[in-house]
């Protein structure tokens, strides 16, 4: 927990809810034990949605498809979402949920390894949300970039780790320490890149937003 966890909760309690389909699936996703978005994520991703409009979505981690449904529903003008996931026991649960949903000529759902598959698209994004393997964030963004619309935005999920990231790498157990050296070297790219603006902000388990200068 980043923020003071009673904190959260009264924020969270002045939520206005999704839809009934939505607050299904994200049951049926916490019964699994499936990582889906934040309540606070969400969120600020329907206020990033109802301030940027944007017409062409990139996702890079689909799960079980909730955040695509979310973006699909919110976003205050018709769009075309593009998502990618490699983890083969989660895409027929998401297309099943597009399905549910009414959205699966909305989305499109690419299946197998995002640093592969973002090598194959071409035309530029006007929102781009990565939310995939914690550790290989730094390893897409040559492609994000490419693929970012010069007036596009991009927001990384779960950037601070629960906190773990601004602890020594010997602080961090043995596992997680070339997550937590990656995204380290994430953070610092973004923010020091002359190609981007980017704010870092501690909103779920932290999100960076970044447009180009």
């Amino acid at each position: 927990m980043i923020v003071d966890e009673r904190l959260v909760t009264y924020i969270n309690s002045l939520d206005a809810g999704n839809t009934a389909m939505l607050d299904q699936i994200e049951r049926e996703a916490t019964a699994d034990y499936v990582p889906i978005i934040r309540k606070e994520m969400q969120s600020f991703l329907k206020f990033l949605l109802a301030m940027k409009k944007p017409a062409r979505i990139l996702e890079v981690g689909t799960a079980v498809g909730f955040s695509a449904i979310l973006m699909a529903e919110y976003d205050p003008v018709p769009c075309q979402i593009t998502t990618i996931e490699n983890y083969e026991k989660r895409i027929p649960i998401a297309r099943e949920n597009f399905k549910r949903a009414g959205k699966e000529a909305q989305i499109a759902l690419l299946e197998g390894d995002a640093a592969e598959v973002l090598k194959t698209l071409e035309d530029p994004y006007d929102f781009i949300f990565m939310d995939a393997a914690k550790g290989q964030y730094i390893h897409f963004l040559p492609e994000i970039l490419r693929l970012l619309a010069k007036d596009g935005v991009l927001v990384s999920d779960n950037v601070l780790q629960d906190g773990d990231v601004i602890e020594s790498r010997f602080a961090v157990t043995r596992r997680n320490r070339t997550i937590h050296k990656r995204m380290r070297e994430y953070l610092y790219t973004l923010t020091h890149s002359e190609e981007l603006v980017t704010a870092v902000l501690p909103v779920g388990d932290g999100i960076t937003l970044s447009t180009r200068r």
